[in-house]
């Protein structure tokens, strides 16, 4: 399955009753990790990056990382979200960087 956008995520769980985890990322092993987890609940997850993340393990790292995990795990709904962006800039740059969910605060 390819990366998906939350709304659906979010009515999937509505209809089934159940939540959806959003975990913030910033290696391999985290990320791992996680999706090792939701996968054996078989359970949609929100992989969350930070402007300090990107900043940490640089977008290019993280972006391929979340997409080793896609092709790992393609029976897996997984989005990807900025956490907390702070300017319409990086919002816009993360939109161009495949996130499926961004948020700004204002």
């Amino acid at each position: 399955m390819p990366l998906m956008t939350t709304k659906p995520m979010f009515d999937l769980a509505y209809d089934g009753g159940f939540a959806v985890g959003a975990f913030n990322v910033n290696n391999m092993e985290i990320t791992q990790g996680i999706i090792e987890a939701c996968a054996a609940e078989n359970s949609p997850v929100i992989l969350q990056i930070s402007k300090g993340a990107r900043k940490y393990a640089k977008m290019n790292y993280l972006r391929h990382i979340i997409m080793a995990a896609v092709e790992e795990h393609p029976e897996l709904p997984i989005a990807i979200h900025l956490d907390h962006g702070d300017t319409v800039d990086l919002v816009q740059a993360c939109i161009n960087d495949g996130f499926t969910s961004v948020m700004i605060d204002g």
